[in-house]
């Protein structure tokens, strides 16, 4: 017998090591107020398909999902946010204290291809806060990323940053990219085509080498701010340098999640091939209201 293709152990002489990273990733997080929160490892589809995206890779390929005896649809956890959102509102965890803060570790599952530095089942460590509008939060967690891997040891790597915008100047971005889609519509592939209408931005976020050479010219979300998110992402770049973070404004940056608004960050690396984010993140003002919570 095997294990299934994608899947892995890990051994006894492997473990020491996730141990450690495990403890200097807690041992920090605590220090900065956030809680351990723990979520199942299965949830109702709809969960994922309204927060993260119906016409994104993980909610159209790569979802884990099946009907139980009832027939209702559930799936494997793909990402953490969701779920620990969905807590945050089935709870009510705002009524007692809207500003909360959290840590989570543990396995998710996407049946991606196989390669290097990606697994089916892979493992992530998460934190999420919640009821903090002040651009300073977003700084203070790239911040906190980048003190882990500075802990842990690693180095090469870089952090990238964008805005995304909000729904306000959002739309006046998207009548600008789907303009240069419509375009090149003949060059992109057919995943792009399908997208334009349902989620043009998730189009900047393909691998394929035709649509990349394509989008080369499209438009920034940084040139389409309203006065808001511009001010919101010169606090967070001032923050940033003020702590002595390095980083690089990236304006083909996105995330490839439809909850994002505002900033969105990777960690980068030049170690393994073009799978080049090794952590990520961003905000997401929207999705507690989403998924039936407060704003």
């Amino acid at each position: 017998m095997q294990t299934i293709r994608g899947f892995r152990d890990i051994l006894p002489e492997q473990t020491a090591l996730w141990q450690n990273v495990e403890k200097e990733a807690t041992g920090l997080f605590k220090a900065f107020g956030f809680e351990e929160i723990r979520i199942p490892v299965i949830e109702k589809t709809e969960l994922f398909a309204r927060s993260i995206g119906e016409a994104t890779d993980i909610v159209e390929k790569e979802m884990y999902t099946f009907a139980d005896r009832k027939g209702d649809l559930l799936t494997l956890r793909p990402e953490a946010t969701a779920s620990v959102v969905r807590s945050y509102v089935q709870h009510k965890m705002y009524a007692t204290d809207p500003v909360r803060k959290f840590f989570f570790i543990g396995p998710m599952f996407r049946r991606e291809r196989p390669q290097k530095g990606r697994y089916r089942q892979f493992y992530q460590i998460d934190v999420e806060v919640f009821g903090v509008a002040s651009a300073y939060i977003d700084a203070e967690l790239i911040f906190l990323l980048n003190e882990l891997f500075r802990r842990l040891g690693l180095t090469g790597l870089s952090a990238h940053i964008n805005s995304l915008g909000c729904p306000e100047c959002r739309p006046d971005f998207q009548k600008a990219l789907l303009s240069l889609l419509e375009s090149k519509k003949d060059q992109l592939c057919e995943n792009c085509r399908n997208r334009m209408n349902k989620n043009p931005l998730r189009t900047l976020d393909c691998k394929v080498p035709s649509c990349r050479e394509a989008l080369k010219e499209a438009p920034s979300t940084i040139d389409h701010l309203c006065g808001t998110c511009d001010s919101h992402f010169k606090t967070v770049q001032s923050s940033l340098e003020k702590q002595g973070v390095d980083f690089k404004v990236d304006k083909s940056l996105v995330r490839g999640l439809d909850y994002y608004t505002r900033t969105a960050w990777e960690i980068q690396t030049t170690s393994l091939g073009a799978q080049s984010a090794v952590a990520g993140g961003g905000r997401y003002d929207g999705l507690v209201k989403e998924l039936g919570g407060p704003e």
